[in-house]
C-alpha cells in the first residue's frame, strides 16, 4: 500500500513538473508608452486571447524599449522577443504590398480597414513574402493620418518647404507632392525634433500626439475627407516560438488573432484618435481642409493610387486584385 501511495504520488508530482515545463512565458514587444493604445488595450487582448486558446499554457507579458522602432522584426527574427508590432513604413524596401492599405480614397473606418488588410495579405499579398523570417498573425492600420503643424496655414498651398517629420510609406508620398522636407525620425523621437526646431510639424492619428504630448508643441491639427494617409503594421510572432509551443497551440493561437483580432485592434486605434482629438481641440485647433484649401492634396490622390498599384504589381503579386479585396472588406464592414 505504501509502494502504492508513493508511487501515486510520484506520478503526481511528475504530472505537475510536466504541466509546469509546458508553460510558456510569451515576451510581447512594444515600443510606445504604456498609455497607447497598443499598450492599454491591443497588446492585454492580444495575451488573454492566446492564454484563452491554449488553456494557460501560453502566457505573455509586455516588455519596453527592447529594439528601436524599424529593428522590431529583426527583434523577432534574432529570438528578442516572442512578438512585436511592424510599422511596415520604418522598413522602406522591405514592404511594399502594405503600401497598399495606406492610398488615401479608401472608405471606412480602422476596424474595416484592419480587416481589410488582413484579407488582402491571406488572399494575394502575403505571396510576395515580405515578412520572411517572421509570422504575421493580424495586420492593422491606424485611424486616418493628420498633419500637426506649430504654425497656422489656411490651405495647403502654404506647406511647401516645411520640415515634416515622416514615417515612410504613403506618408512619405503625400509628404513630397505637397512639396514638404522629409525629416525621417520614429515616433518616439518626434517630441525633441519639433521642440528643437528641426521639424516644422509630423504627420500622425490623434492618438499619438496626445501620448507623445505633441500637443505641446503642435497646436493645429489639419484633416481632410478619408485622411492624408492610412498607417500600415503587422503584428507577427517568432517562427520558433509557435513551434515550441506545439503544433496543436501554435494552430489555437492563429486561429485566435487573425481576421477577427485585426478588426479589434483597428476599432482601438479609432478610441484612441477620438481620444488624441479631444485632447487637441482642449489646448489647440482641430481643422477641416475642404475644398481651395485641400485642393493640392485632392490633385494628388489618384498619382499616388496609381503609383502605389506599380509598386505593388512590381512584387510579382496582382495589385487590382487586392485593391478589390480592400475596397470590398471595406465595404462588407462597413454594411454592419
Amino acid at each position: 500500500m505504501r509502494l502504492t501511495a508513493l508511487a501515486l504520488a510520484a506520478v503526481t508530482t511528475l504530472s505537475s513538473a510536466s504541466m509546469v515545463l509546458a508553460e510558456k512565458e510569451m515576451v510581447v514587444s512594444s515600443w510606445l508608452p504604456p498609455s497607447h493604445v497598443m499598450n492599454e488595450i491591443v497588446w492585454p487582448e492580444f495575451i488573454n486571447r492566446i492564454e484563452t486558446a491554449t488553456e494557460g499554457r501560453v502566457t505573455g507579458k509586455i516588455e519596453y524599449q527592447l529594439a528601436s522602432p524599424p529593428s522590431q522584426a529583426d527583434l523577432i527574427e534574432d529570438g528578442g522577443a516572442d512578438a512585436a508590432w511592424i510599422f511596415h513604413g520604418y522598413n522602406p524596401g522591405r514592404f511594399v504590398t502594405t503600401k497598399l492599405i495606406e492610398i488615401p480614397g479608401l472608405d471606412g473606418d480602422s476596424a474595416a480597414a484592419s480587416a481589410a488588410h488582413w484579407r488582402a495579405h491571406e488572399a494575394v499579398l502575403g505571396a510576395a513574402d515580405e515578412h520572411d523570417g517572421v509570422v504575421p498573425v493580424a495586420m492593422m492600420v491606424h485611424a486616418p493620418g493628420m498633419l500637426h503643424l506649430s504654425t497656422e496655414i489656411a490651405s495647403l498651398e502654404e506647406v511647401e518647404g516645411l520640415k515634416i517629420r515622416s514615417g515612410g510609406g504613403v506618408m512619405g508620398d503625400v509628404l513630397a507632392g505637397l512639396g514638404m522636407a522629409g525629416v525621417q525620425v520614429s515616433a518616439p523621437k518626434v517630441y525633441e525634433t519639433v521642440a528643437n526646431g528641426v521639424a516644422d510639424g509630423t504627420f500622425f492619428p490623434g492618438d499619438t500626439i496626445a501620448i507623445l504630448r505633441l500637443t505641446e508643441v503642435l497646436p493645429y491639427t489639419y484633416r481632410v475627407p478619408g485622411g492624408f494617409y492610412r498607417g500600415s503594421f503587422s503584428i507577427v510572432m517568432s517562427e520558433e516560438f509557435l513551434d515550441s509551443v506545439g503544433e496543436e497551440d501554435a494552430a489555437a493561437i492563429k486561429a485566435a488573432l487573425g481576421e477577427d483580432f485585426s478588426a479589434f485592434a483597428g476599432q482601438a486605434w479609432d478610441e484612441g484618435n477620438a481620444r488624441g482629438l479631444a485632447a487637441q481641440a482642449s489646448t489647440g485647433q482641430v481643422i477641416d481642409l475642404t475644398g481651395d484649401a485641400a485642393a493640392k492634396f485632392d490633385a494628388l490622390v489618384p498619382g499616388i493610387q496609381a503609383s502605389v498599384l506599380d509598386e505593388v504589381n512590381g512584387t510579382g503579386v496582382d495589385a487590382n486584385a487586392a485593391l478589390e479585396i480592400i475596397r470590398s472588406t471595406m465595404s462588407e464592414y462597413s454594411a454592419q
